[in-house]
């Protein structure tokens, strides 16, 4: 084997390695030029070595000017050093820990909560200054008596909300946007279009952690927020339901912050204890979308309840349970059929027929109006076990029956008292 031809690497001019020499080099003019071998006994003419050897790159003057640069043209820019260094003709970018740092979430900006207050302080001043003159006089004719006042909680709550002037706890829950917003906007819907009755409202402590057991149903969820309407208002301390939702109100698009900051928070009982544990007033609804998805010819037939995991967080935590019954939301949206591909296809639990979805658009959307009714039953103790208790499977088992058989009674007696579904 013979020896290895080492080949040079022209770092003079950055460039790659040197070709080796071929066997035969093609010629422009079309002619094959003679092996090396034989150039080696046939020199080339000059004017070849002339034409074959590299141009030699111009200078630049004592000026720093390129002498091949035309006159006027712009200088390129030179490079610096926080650009990053260069390999060959390709700049690398760089380092992380040259790069400003972002803003973490959460943080304020130095001097954007004062520009935001002042825009805030324009708004509410031109506002202020438009309703203080012509238009005072029919926005009392349009708003009612006592509009000032409401005008007023309204900027000041815009004016917060601009400057980040609110608080959330760690579940995500905002207080101020539930009442200013939330409520007020299914308040009509739960008073006027509903007109939910509340009975036993006593049951539910002033302060403390407590349990809500409801029975679920209605197709779309509007139990559960027609029944934090009731607490709110009905409530002498206007209390707060904090409900256990399923994992897909988290995953959907816009529906996951809203539910964050309207308190709602993922149906485990890790979550369930915490809250419980911090006195907060705890929904639940065990039956699932078995419950709320069921066909009208079962309405108001509780499904399984699991198996009792909301009664384990009670135990643990040593708070009562009050069962709570809900006339009147099975027959908002009569499910007479379940389009199961189309939910397959969809990711959805069901996708519900009723006699006016799909069939008029989106009017088939609009809920009947049904009169409603939601009785809160006696509390069930749980302080009378010990937290271990919560470990023993029996008697979760006999405590949710309990719950369950509870509910269901109530059911009946409150459709017996019905005079109408509508009335």
């Amino acid at each position: 084997m013979g020896d290895a031809k080492v080949i040079p690497i022209d770092s003079a001019r950055g460039g790659g390695p040197v070709q080796p020499p071929h066997s035969s080099e093609h010629d422009p003019g079309g002619r094959t030029a003679p092996a090396a071998g034989a150039a080696a006994a046939k020199p080339q003419a000059p004017a070849r070595e002339a034409a074959d050897r590299p141009r030699p790159r111009a200078k630049p003057s004592a000026q720093g000017r390129d002498p091949r640069r035309a006159p006027g043209a712009a200088r390129p820019a030179a490079a610096r050093p926080e650009d990053g260094p260069r390999t060959g003709r390709h700049r690398l970018p760089p380092p992380l820990s040259a790069l400003p740092s972002p803003p973490l979430p959460g943080a304020v900006v130095e001097g954007a909560s004062d520009r935001a207050g002042a825009v805030a302080e324009k708004v509410a001043d031109a506002v202020g200054h438009a309703l203080a003159g012509p238009l005072g006089d029919a926005a009392e004719r349009l708003l009612g008596h006592g509009w000032e006042s409401r005008a007023a909680n309204g900027l000041a709550f815009l004016r917060r909300r601009i400057t980040g002037d609110y608080e959330v706890d760690e579940f995500g829950f905002d207080r101020e946007l539930t009442e200013e917003v939330f409520l007020s906007l299914l308040r009509p819907l739960a008073e006027k279009y509903f007109r939910v009755e509340v009975r036993g409202i006593e049951h539910i402590p002033a302060e403390g952690g407590v349990l809500i057991v409801a029975n679920h149903s209605g197709v779309v969820p509007l139990d559960a927020l027609m029944t934090h309407v009731a607490i709110h208002d009905h409530h002498p301390n206007h209390r707060h339901l904090r409900m256990l939702a399923a994992d897909l109100v988290f995953v959907l698009p816009g529906v996951n912050e809203l539910a964050r900051k309207a308190g709602h928070t993922l149906a485990c009982n890790e979550d369930a204890q915490r809250l419980l544990e911090h006195g907060e007033v705890v929904g639940v609804w065990p039956e699932g979308f078995k419950g709320i998805g069921k066909p009208f010819s079962e309405r108001y037939k509780l499904q399984r309840f699991g198996r009792g995991g909301f009664v384990a967080s009670a135990l643990r935590a040593q708070v009562p349970i009050v069962p709570c019954s809900i006339v009147g939301a099975e027959e908002t949206y009569p499910m007479i059929g379940n389009a199961k591909t189309l939910a397959r296809l969809l990711g959805l639990p069901y996708v519900p027929i009723t006699p006016t979805f799909p069939w008029l658009g989106p009017l088939g959307a609009i809920p009947l109006p049904t009169k409603w009714t939601i009785q809160f039953g006696e509390p069930i103790p749980t302080d009378n076990q010990p937290p271990e208790a919560a470990d023993d499977p029996m008697l979760v088992f006999n405590l949710t029956d309990e719950v369950r058989e509870t509910i269901q009674h109530t059911l009946y007696r409150l459709l017996v008292q019905r005079r109408s579904v509508f009335f």
